[in-house]
């Protein structure tokens, strides 16, 4: 059995021409790191570190197939999750170049029948998730097993238009699925060739992508790792999900070598002009003239003392992020198959240790003594969104375990004696404040893109 873990856990990489002396020794303490992330923890990772244009690190970690004890090597394909929204705004940000459609084009134009009651939404609000259209995950599908139903792209949008928005259009940002999904539609009006023809054709081969595919679960894709899920202390085979449900949002396979072709294929003005990949990259302005912290399928980050944008991705049985830091010319992306949040947590150490950052100007983080992190520990709910948040310790650190115990769990860093931040490689900075009332932590409220209120419903 320990030889067949250390099989596992022993890593196929590659490592580049021209590292630096100082390179392998970030790069050592790099792979040091992820070793123990995956000591015992069975599904792996994929990592790809470049520098100056150059690969310094290539390298993958644990079990690509946990039945057949199968490592996983940097060539294997993950699920990428919300990192497809960047294929998807680039298509768009194409179609515009070609003088196919407009930013500032209502969506009614491409999608008949589409009212909103009323409201006028443009291209550029669904890029910029600023439409006010809820995301669909949120609807109660009366469906059974509604997860595996294939369903009609068509019948998935009329749903959407059945249904409030959550705001006036251009006055918010809200992440939101639906934008993308109404976008991978309206490629398609305007091509009149599917969402995966059109990447296949324009953008695929193009930036010579040989490893990126939009998933099918019938057909033979090489390379292709297997995706868990992590309940009641082991792991799962996770669950069949219809690309259907994610399509456009969220429905790519690729790899680490292949998402740096796409980083630099963009970079270098392959698919679209530089003027245009640009103005991607940049964080979009209010009328109000407030910035967001999103372009066109890009978060950007501008407020710490590290420039970055890129995106993460979230999906059954995986997760990943990409990530570029323009002014030290560093590209990271890491992918994993299984849907448990420590990657996130890995890819935060990552990236400080490769930027020497280990923290941001504006948020330094405090030490707290054992009895204040004692007071907060409990559970908090949120009627109206019926949503509980497990406040745990564990070894000195506070967590937040939004799903109860299943895994979903994030450390929580104080700034001040009563608030802390959440790492999120969203690069959307989250708040949670601990509030008391005569001397009892009463509730916390959550910081985000809004806030909200979670009541104690421990009693303690």
């Amino acid at each position: 059995m320990k030889h067949f873990l250390t099989i596992i856990l022993i890593s196929l990489s590659t490592y580049t021409f021209g590292q630096s002396r100082n390179d392998k020794r970030i790069i050592d303490q790099i792979d040091k790191i992820i070793l123990e992330s995956f000591e015992n923890v069975a599904p792996g990772c994929a990592i790809l570190i470049a520098k100056d244009g150059k690969v310094i690190l290539e390298k993958a970690y644990g079990t690509a197939n946990l039945e057949l004890g199968v490592a996983t090597k940097p060539e294997m394909v993950f699920r990428i999750g919300s990192i497809t929204k960047q294929f998807t705004a680039i298509a768009i940000l194409q179609l515009v170049e070609k003088g196919d459609l407009a930013l500032t084009d209502s969506i009614q134009k491409f999608i008949k029948n589409f009212q909103f009651k009323g409201k006028t939404i443009t291209i550029e609000n669904l890029l910029t998730h600023t439409s006010g259209i809820r995301g669909y995950e949120q609807f109660d599908s009366k469906i059974p097993n509604a997860m595996r139903v294939e369903f009609p792209i068509r019948a998935m949008i009329d749903s959407l238009d059945k249904v409030s928005l959550e705001f006036e259009p251009n006055t918010q940002f809200n992440y939101s699925n639906s934008n993308y999904y109404l976008l991978g539609y309206i490629i398609e009006q305007i091509t009149g060739k599917s969402y995966q023809q059109y990447l296949e054709e324009n953008i695929f081969g193009p930036a010579g992508l040989n490893s990126t595919y939009y998933e099918n679960q019938i057909e033979i894709i090489p390379n292709r790792t297997n995706g868990y899920s992590f309940s009641n202390g082991k792991y799962w085979n996770v669950d069949f999900i219809s690309m259907s449900l994610v399509y456009s949002a969220g429905a790519l396979r690729s790899n680490v070598s292949d998402l740096f072709k796409w980083h630099k294929a963009l970079n270098e003005g392959k698919l679209i002009r530089k003027e245009t990949f640009l103005n991607a990259i940049t964080p979009y302005k209010f009328p109000d003239g407030k910035l967001s912290n999103y372009g066109y399928g890009f978060f950007i980050d501008n407020e710490t003392n590290r420039r970055s944008f890129g995106h993460p991705g979230a999906i059954d049985g995986f997760r990943a992020v990409e990530m570029y830091y323009p002014e030290e010319d560093i590209f990271i992306t890491l992918l994993g198959n299984s849907d448990r949040d420590n990657l996130q947590n890995l890819f935060e150490t990552i990236s400080n240790i490769i930027l020497e950052n280990n923290s941001t100007k504006s948020d330094k983080e405090l030490m707290l003594s054992s009895s204040t992190i004692a007071n907060y520990v409990g559970l908090y709910k949120n009627e109206e969104y019926d949503e509980t948040i497990k406040i745990y310790s564990e070894n000195g650190n506070l967590y937040a375990d939004f799903l109860n115990g299943t895994g979903y769990k994030m450390v929580l860093k104080s700034i001040s004696s009563t608030k802390f931040i959440l790492p999120d490689i969203r690069r959307i900075k989250t708040y949670i404040e601990f509030i008391y009332t005569e001397g009892q932590v009463t509730k916390i409220i959550t910081t985000q893109t809004k806030s909200g209120e979670y009541f104690r419903i421990d009693n303690k």
